[in-house]
């Protein structure tokens, strides 16, 4: 049963959506996606149980993701899928609708803003504020955001990346770049398909990804290797092929170049006082693509800066959330608080 006031964050992410209540912590993750009955339009499961139906279902079931790089793609799923959440996270009954902090994307346009907003509002929200990302993903990691000293986050999720220097409660300088965890899983499918005359299916990449996916393969001590199956283009029939990493770092090298690439930019309009804080603090990763084998090691050798890996880069944008909601009681006139609201 929710209290008076109570406040929940919400990471509403392309692959994942976290929910963090306020004195309880992050309290759900489950995959963002939903399968539906294609006549009627009913929902018939939503999160872990709907990510197992992707690529396996009947004509008359789809699965889908409602959320495509970092956006609302189908709002009316997305309306729904936050409501179950929301309610499987806190309980059904409640006196009190719950102030709800959602993280959007920095490159966002005014219309997808409204659309977060709105399904916030429609899935039960008293207010419905946005921070984005790279503002949460900052301050899920512990980083001082508020103090006149420059810090650099990477966050790296499923559908976008967003990099920022912050200072002052506020982004300096920052990019957006509509390239995820399921970019670097498009570009492995398409890599197998074109090397060995074989169809695989997103969780089949995302699994190579997880195991065996490297960004920088020189640092790898093994080059380990696995066995993954699908349909041969050829003759239709299944087949089993072991891909290396080595071969992993090929498929995903342009991905990775591009995510690189938005690190260097806003690098290059940071004012000079920031950067030199920036050498001395380095740059923070977070989101899931930050657990990419390789990814901290590539970019520190790039821009020649120390990098690390936020200690749960999963959980830092919900955390985030949770907490730029408690700074909204405490310091009501502070930049930070006008920044998130």
């Amino acid at each position: 049963m929710f209290w008076f006031g109570a406040d929940i964050g919400v990471d509403l992410g392309t692959a994942t959506v976290l929910v963090f209540v306020k004195g309880k912590g992050i309290v759900l993750r489950e995959p963002s996606v939903v399968a539906m009955d294609r006549d009627s339009g009913k929902i018939i499961a939503l999160g872990e149980e709907a990510r197992r139906m992707l690529g396996r279902t009947p004509g008359n079931i789809i699965a889908t993701r409602p959320l495509r790089e970092g956006v609302i793609a189908d709002y009316d799923v997305t309306e729904k899928m936050l409501r179950h959440f929301i309610t499987k996270a806190c309980g059904r009954s409640f006196f009190f609708r719950p102030r709800i902090m959602v993280c959007i994307p920095s490159g966002v346009t005014g219309v997808e803003e409204r659309a977060v907003r709105q399904a916030a509002l429609q899935a039960g929200a008293r207010q419905a504020h946005l921070i984005e990302e790279p503002l949460a993903a900052a301050l899920g990691a512990g980083l001082e955001i508020s103090e006149p000293s420059g810090c650099m986050v990477v966050d790296i999720g499923g559908g976008t990346t967003d990099v920022a220097v912050l200072s002052l409660g506020g982004i300096v300088a920052s990019a957006s770049l509509r390239v995820g965890g399921d970019k670097f899983d498009e570009s492995i499918v398409r890599y197998i398909r074109r090397e060995f005359n074989l169809m695989i299916g997103e969780r089949t990449a995302e699994e190579l990804k997880i195991n065996i996916g490297t960004a920088y393969p020189q640092g790898k001590t093994d080059n380990s290797s696995l066995d993954i199956r699908g349909r041969d283009l050829v003759t239709g029939l299944p087949k089993t092929v072991t891909v290396t990493s080595q071969q992993t770092f090929d498929a995903m090298q342009e991905t990775v170049e591009a995510v690189v690439g938005a690190v260097k930019e806003v690098l290059e309009k940071t004012p000079p006082e920031l950067s030199a804080d920036i050498i001395n603090k380095g740059i923070v990763m977070t989101g899931g693509g930050a657990l990419l084998n390789g990814l901290d090691t590539l970019i520190s050798k790039e821009t020649a800066l120390p990098v690390y890996v936020a200690d749960d880069p999963l959980s830092c944008v919900a955390t985030g959330t949770g907490k730029a909601l408690s700074m909204i009681g405490l310091l009501p006139e502070s930049k930070l608080a006008k920044k998130v609201i």
